[in-house]
């Protein structure tokens, strides 16, 4: 073995003195002992530290031999970590992580993690960090695993690797071969000028980019806006509990593209595929955005339990609607309704537990509209699950605002024979005269009565002839 092969052969990583100690020296052999016994990747070295040149930017490279719903996967899992996310086909994915340090315990811990999650996925990619992007995807390709946060390390670390690995053109590495330059390190040993005028201004960028010495722009990742995703099951899905089964990894799936986003979902869309039957579909409303699984998997557990299958299920789609920011909230001290506690989790959780059971359209909420006929005054509208807002005091202006009415209104007026007599007068008249417009005008006088049993109503007497008498509403 050379002497250059035995030296690439170990990482060696040093860290800069603090505080007054030593400094301390490291090495670590590319398989130990430890990764052959338990199978799991050796921990990420040292980092290549240096007091006097730091680089503003740390990448991440990942560099796996797959397809390209690998890169998608690996994308999404580097989403986690950083929103800076690119891909550079057909086998690798970079991130830059600078900004993700003290999240994650520094390189080393970001590192440790990444490769976990990774592992996890069922992948064990090569990696590598280092102050460009092009430096990392170098020695991901060479295998190296090392971390380098300078850049007056990094190119000791380049300069024994082959030139192939930058991925030039087959020609150029030819000539550059017939010349005896191999190595990373003897192409940046060439006159600058003579190297651009016999290959190009291109490679000449492309070996300023790798140190650093020119910035490298990255097309970021463009993220899916909504969550898709399907299972084919294996065999037939008979029942309720199988389809429930396999649906269980989609929404996990969906768990974790929504955190990646910090956003939630208020609805789902299910489709069950059948053979010879029209696809099942379930709409799932929720009160409030959500993103925990296992929520998902409650609520469509109860509307699955409403229906009967037609048919065997085949494959299991499911689709989520817009994203919404999604904001965590701490519970309360006190409970909803004592002490001033606002209104807790407890709402919009027993809303989308009635939705489930009972089905979307026999929940909903009142909204009040602008009008002032009375049954037309009110709509429905989705159940408000916001806490109730002080109000601020009436004015003068607001007195109208103040006139009773009853919260029970019959759907059609019914109508009163000999009102005057039966009826004691408590409050009013109130006019109301409107809605000639859309030929559906009310001219009334209303009333707040008591009958002989004291119940308190609202009726009404119609001014144009024959003035008859209505009851309305009835007060609580």
């Amino acid at each position: 073995m050379s002497r250059r092969e035995r030296a690439s052969s170990v990482t060696r990583t040093f860290r800069a003195p603090r505080h007054g100690s030593t400094a301390q020296v490291s090495s670590r052999i590319t398989s130990t002992p430890r990764a052959l016994t338990s199978g799991r990747p050796p921990d990420p070295p040292l980092p290549l530290e240096s007091l006097f040149d730091t680089a503003p930017e740390a990448w991440v490279a990942l560099h796996v031999r797959s397809s390209s719903n690998a890169l998608a996967h690996l994308a999404e899992i580097a989403g986690g970590f950083t929103s800076r996310v690119s891909l550079e086909p057909p086998d690798a994915v970079l991130l830059e992580v600078r900004g993700s340090f003290r999240l994650f315990g520094g390189a080393r811990g970001l590192c440790r993690q990444l490769l976990d999650r990774c592992g996890a996925a069922g992948y064990t990619p090569h990696w590598s960090l280092a102050p460009t992007p092009r430096a990392a995807l170098v020695l991901a390709r060479a295998g190296q695993g090392s971390i380098v946060l300078a850049r007056d390390r990094l190119v000791g670390l380049l300069a024994p690797l082959p030139l192939a690995l930058l991925r030039w053109p087959d020609e150029a590495l030819e000539r550059l071969d017939s010349v005896g330059v191999r190595t990373l390190g003897a192409a940046l040993r060439l006159p600058r000028a003579g190297f651009a005028r016999r290959f190009g201004p291109e490679l000449l960028l492309s070996l300023d980019q790798l140190t650093g010495a020119a910035p490298e722009l990255r097309r970021p990742v463009a993220r899916r806006e909504r969550f898709r995703a399907q299972v084919e099951p294996a065999f037939e899905l008979q029942s309720v509990a199988l389809v429930l089964q396999h649906l269980e990894p989609l929404l996990k799936d969906l768990e974790r593209f929504l955190r990646t986003r910090q956003c939630g979902v208020d609805c789902l869309k299910l489709r069950l595929q059948h053979r010879k039957h029209p696809p099942t579909r379930l709409d799932l409303r929720l009160a409030t955005a959500e993103l925990q699984a296992r929520h998902f998997a409650e609520l469509l557990s109860l509307q699955l339990s409403r229906i009967t299958l037609p048919a065997p299920v085949l494959r299991c789609e499911l689709r989520s609607g817009v994203l919404q920011a999604f904001v965590a909230q701490s519970e309360s001290v006190w409970r909803p309704g004592e002490h001033g506690g606002g209104a807790g989790r407890e709402s919009p959780a027993l809303i989308e537990r009635l939705r489930a059971r009972l089905g979307s359209d026999a929940v909903y909420g009142l909204c009040l509209v602008p009008e002032h006929r009375p049954e037309r005054a009110f709509g429905i509208a989705e159940p408000d699950t916001a806490p109730p807002r002080s109000e601020p005091p009436r004015s003068a202006s607001q007195t109208w605002l103040a006139v009773r009415r009853p919260l029970w209104l019959l759907r059609e007026p019914e109508v009163l024979i000999d009102a005057p007599q039966t009826l004691q007068l408590l409050e009013g008249p109130e006019r109301i005269e409107t809605g000639w417009w859309d030929g559906r005008e009310v001219v009334r006088d209303y009333y707040v009565v008591r009958d002989d049993s004291g119940a308190e109503l609202w009726v009404y007497r119609e001014r144009l002839p024959p003035h008859a008498w209505y009851l309305h509403g009835v007060f609580g």
